[in-house]
């Protein structure tokens, strides 16, 4: 068996993924105007772009797992699934089924390590390679398409900074735009979970709990409209909220109809958690990109979400002029 690859445990990519999955989060968003307070974090951006560009790519989440996985095992067999499922970020569950249907569809081969027998190698069949091609084709037209308001050199930065938000032992797996934004994303909100960990929030938290310590008791149709989210995602991000103590559904002051929803004081307390974490995230995401790279690829970000969110620009300016 030629060129097999063994990467060392040091450059282990990320910790595999958890929900909520991609359709989830691409039919969260909506178009409107992006709260001032948010826009200017890289994380943040970034997620907008990957459910923009989730939204609009044909077919299911499993579909852009199979490539990676098919594309990066152009470079060779992998000596380990497990291995190759961390490099990835895809969890280990989910990994046996996408190896499992291409397998079944002939174009993996699965083989036992004779030197390793807890282990599987995977290999690419000739019904792969013909895959990754048909493949790589349809992605290059869709990264055409969700990037065509950034001209091809700027593109090409973008891919350059994206993939330092990467772990070394990942970046030269994940080379199309939409990926490497997936992928980014998928680092960046773990890293983040990561600093809450034990907490029981996450960095999702930090906007609802931003805006309503910001805006005082309102309605949740306005928390969603700050957010630019739609009704059910801001009902389940509330639900949470309450379930933890932290916000309180109270009558609206304004039209005693309608509930409000104000920070209690444990919310208060746990948003600075929070906001210690998204602050940390950052200087870890600014170091990651280098000088210069983080308002570099903010300005990019900004402009791929333009189309969708007239005046981002503007407000993310307004937040590091």
């Amino acid at each position: 068996m030629t060129n097999v690859r063994v990467e060392p445990d040091a450059a282990r990519g990320p910790v595999p993924e958890t929900a909520p999955a991609a359709g989830a989060e691409a039919t969260a968003e909506v178009s409107g105007v992006l709260p001032e307070a948010l826009t200017g974090f890289i994380g943040y951006l970034l997620r907008r772009v990957f459910a923009r560009f989730a939204a609009r790519t044909d077919g299911p989440e499993d579909g852009s797992r199979e490539f990676l996985v098919l594309d990066a095992l152009t470079g060779g067999d992998w000596v380990s699934q497990l291995d190759l499922a961390e490099r990835l970020g895809i969890n280990r569950t989910i990994m046996v089924g996408v190896i499992d249907r291409l397998e079944g569809r002939g174009q993996v081969l699965r083989t036992r390590n004779p030197d390793n027998r807890r282990q599987y190698i995977l290999s690419l069949t000739d019904e792969g390679r013909s895959a990754v091609e048909t493949g790589r084709r349809a992605v290059a037209e869709r990264n055409a398409r969700l990037t065509a308001v950034l001209s091809a050199e700027q593109v090409t930065r973008l891919n350059t900074l994206l993939a330092r938000l990467l772990p070394p032992g990942t970046q030269d797996l994940v080379q199309s735009t939409e990926h490497l934004v997936e992928q980014a994303h998928h680092r960046l909100r773990r890293l983040g979970d990561e600093k809450l960990a034990g907490t029981g929030l996450r960095v999702r938290h930090y906007g609802p709990l931003s805006v309503l310590a910001a805006s005082g008791p309102c309605p949740q149709q306005r928390l969603a409209q700050e957010l630019a989210i739609t009704g059910p995602a801001a009902s389940q991000l509330v639900d949470e909220l309450v379930d933890g103590g932290l916000v309180h559904r109270g009558r609206d002051p304004h039209d005693r109809r309608r509930h409000a929803l104000e920070l209690t004081e444990l919310g208060h307390t746990r948003l600075a958690t929070v906001a210690e974490a998204v602050g940390l995230l950052a200087a870890e995401v600014a170091e990651l990109l280098g000088p210069g790279g983080e308002d570099e690829l903010r300005a990019l970000l900004v402009q791929l979400l333009e189309p969708a969110h007239p005046g981002v620009s503007e407000a993310a300016a307004g937040r590091h002029g």
